[in-house]
């Protein structure tokens, strides 16, 4: 067997691993690269290689970091099947479609430019993939049940296991044979922070044979969730009732919207703050969290006790979803009062960069920053204190209050990682360290070593061919 990691190695974006093996070749995910215009060239250069040569793709969850290329694999020649959780399908039939409407977009506003309309330069504006290609991609995707074993080709058996990140995500377990024997290899994906609302805590894999496991909080430990909420409270109170501003709130569609829903609802229950008024001022987000809720079988128990009191009490929490251009425009004129949340949650697109563009330069506005921030994204710049940002076209001045609220991450962190980690039985014969900025990776292969006492720890090197024995 042979494992070449084709992204996510020293970075957090891009997950695509290739897994060779006697019976034929697999790639367990395959991610968009995220985080400006290197990011965007990584993406054409991706899945260069003989796409008749791969049999099938394991998904761990719809992330766009980990499923956002697929209608590039299908439209550069790939035939074979997409297999997924049944959460996972149904949230890719939105986030596929999403992600291709705006990389359309952007090429239209792109080329619009007098600056990109050079011969030249006119096949790197063109989006990666266009929603009919998105469209036909999702024709290849298949359903599997959590803890079901499948066999999506031959000489290979898998299941997926509840990883706890986002609605849908899984770990999974996969049984190659080569030899007259099976060897396991388990993708952990991302893992989710255990403790945490809406979803059930990441299942514990009992052994491996290999292991690749995530890093993205390898080096560190995230503040308490009860800190976490008393800081997001803290910086409400003060904008909408001290100062008159607006908060905005950059978050994922998947996963981290319907987190911070949570938790400005349970803030209001718990008389912490006022009566809100939320946008949720994404189409993405709003049928999300619609599927959301019609997986709420997928829930932990407090999460559907809070969601019963919500419904009770809708005159003290109030929730608008925005669908039309027009709507979320007028959102714009809106100088105080209003939680915002809105997409992308690196705020490198979609309707976040309109709602920056008016509230950054106000000092009596908030910007919550709730979720990683890549290398050369939007948001990272913000987190790392710049004083001006560029949004179309325009130099915006930062004035607003940047808070950063670490508490609320959907991956694990370090202590949760390590904690994750025992239980397996034994040590893996080789353990991969992936999704992690080199630092946060280097880390957490000393941790691993160090608290655990496992060997064959390393950080995945990317495009590497590793032979395993």
């Amino acid at each position: 067997m042979k494992l070449t990691f084709l992204g996510a190695a020293g970075e957090v974006t891009g997950s695509c691993l290739r897994v060779d093996h006697e019976h034929g070749a697999f790639l367990v995910d395959c991610g968009l690269f995220q985080g400006g215009r290197e990011a965007d060239r990584k993406n054409r250069n991706a899945l260069d290689f003989e796409l008749r040569g791969i049999d099938f793709v394991l998904l761990t969850h719809a992330h766009l970091d980990h499923s956002g290329l697929l209608p590039r694999l299908v439209a550069l020649g790939y035939r074979g099947q997409i297999f997924a959780t049944t959460a996972t399908v149904d949230l890719l039939g939105v986030m596929l479609m999403d992600s291709a409407h705006i990389q359309e977009k952007e090429a239209e506003w792109a080329l619009r430019d007098t600056r990109s309309r050079k011969a030249a330069r006119r096949a790197e504006m063109a989006p990666l993939y266009t929603v009919e290609q998105a469209r036909t991609s999702l024709g290849r995707l298949v359903a599997a049940d959590y803890d079901a074993w499948i066999e999506p080709g031959a000489g290979v058996r898998c299941r997926f296991r509840d990883a706890g990140h986002i609605l849908g995500s899984a770990i999974i377990e996969i049984d190659v044979g080569e030899r007259g024997r099976m060897r396991r290899l388990v993708a952990s994906g991302d893992i989710g922070q255990p403790m945490r609302p809406v979803l059930r805590d990441p299942v514990r894999i009992a052994h491996a044979d290999y292991l690749c496991v995530e890093s993205t909080y390898g080096n560190r430990a995230h503040r308490s969730f009860a800190a976490t909420c008393e800081e997001l409270a803290v910086a409400l109170r003060r904008t909408l009732e001290v100062d008159g501003g607006n908060v905005i709130i950059p978050a994922f569609a998947v996963g981290r919207t319907q987190e911070v829903l949570f938790v400005l609802a349970d803030l209001v229950r718990a008389g912490r703050i006022g009566r809100l008024d939320v946008v949720v001022d994404s189409p993405m987000a709003s049928a999300v969290t619609a599927l959301t809720v019609r997986h709420a079988d997928l829930w932990d128990d407090e999460t559907r006790a809070l969601y019963a009191w919500a419904e009770a009490n809708p005159g003290r929490f109030r929730v608008r979803f925005v669908q039309d251009v027009e709507e979320s425009m007028a959102l714009n004129a809106v100088k105080g009062g209003l939680v915002v949340i809105s997409a992308s949650g690196m705020c490198d697109a979609g309707r976040i960069k309109h709602h920056l563009r008016y509230n950054l330069g106000r000092r009596e506005c908030a910007v919550v920053i709730a979720g990683f921030q890549a290398a050369g994204t939007l948001g990272r710049r913000l987190v790392d204190g710049a004083h001006q940002v560029t949004l179309f076209g325009e130099r915006i001045p930062v004035r607003a209050r940047i808070h950063t609220i670490g508490g609320l991450s959907a991956h694990a962190d370090q202590p949760a990682l390590l904690d994750w980690l025992r239980g397996f039985g034994e040590a893996p014969r080789r353990t991969f360290v992936v999704h992690g900025e080199p630092a946060a990776a280097a880390a957490f292969v000393e941790a691993v070593e160090h608290e655990l006492g496992w060997s064959g720890v390393e950080a995945a090197q990317a495009g590497v061919p590793v032979v395993l024995k």
